[in-house]
């Protein structure tokens, strides 16, 4: 599917203009039951598939909304609309005029819209998940840096005790010595807290632009097709019936 001369092909076929056909769709020759489709032998209705696709931050994803109903008007589910559709079938004859139309476009809108929830909901667990590594990540940063700046705070007071405790000029020039570079390793310590805090501020801002570049997604339709469908053939018996 994802060769060149495939996606050519799929491309060329899906900018084609098909006019609404009647389909004869044939159950009994498909290999195997179909339970979901056996109560809708014998009838017929609509279909019309569409193409949504929804673009935000340079990335696109494509989703089938299949649309149907019988010609009680009673809506078919996604499920059974696209399993319609794995049967073989013959084109019957073309159609001049779409029944229900207005019936079809107001269940592809209302899946579109229950799709639309779907996404919206997956992309706020992402960026619910991506919060929490990036809270993680930033607990573990600053802890460390926290405490090895404790401990070096703790250092340099036990060095000072020590300084007014000494006596030996030496031991005296040692202590001090110990104090600076304690008091360096203080001030390193600090500049690294500011940056790690830096680099969690830097780390948000990219979060958020994610979030505000997935809430100006764009969203576009294009109808594929539409039939006139009827559903012909005997129901089967399970094997398992049969012995």
């Amino acid at each position: 599917m994802n060769h060149p001369l495939a996606e050519a092909i799929i491309a060329q076929a899906r900018s084609r203009k098909l006019a609404p056909a009647a389909l004869q769709l044939d159950y009994g020759a498909h290999d195997g039951r179909i339970s979901i489709l056996e109560p809708f032998l014998g009838k017929s209705g609509w279909l019309t598939l569409s193409l949504l696709t929804v673009e935000s931050l340079n990335q696109a994803e494509d989703h089938l909304v299949f649309s149907a109903i019988d010609d009680d008007e009673q809506p078919l589910e996604q499920d059974v609309a696209s399993r319609l559709l794995s049967l073989p079938g013959t084109v019957s004859q073309g159609v001049d005029s779409v029944d229900n139309a207005e019936r079809l476009e107001a269940i592809t809108n209302l899946r579109q819209q229950a799709l639309g929830r779907v996404i919206s909901e997956r992309n706020s667990r992402f960026f619910e998940a991506e919060a929490e590594k990036l809270n993680g990540w930033a607990d573990d940063q600053l802890a460390s840096a926290e405490r090895a700046l404790t401990e070096t705070k703790r250092r340099i007071r036990e060095l000072r005790n020590q300084a007014v405790k000494v006596t030996s000029m030496e031991e005296q020039a040692r202590i001090q010595s110990d104090i600076r570079d304690a008091e360096r390793r203080q001030r390193k310590l600090r500049q690294e807290i500011f940056e790690v805090e830096d680099q969690i501020l830097a780390k948000r801002d990219e979060l958020v632009e994610s979030v505000r570049g997935m809430l100006k997604q764009s969203v576009s339709t294009s109808p594929l097709f539409t039939i006139r469908w009827t559903l012909t053939g005997a129901q089967k018996q399970s094997e398992e019936r049969l012995g």
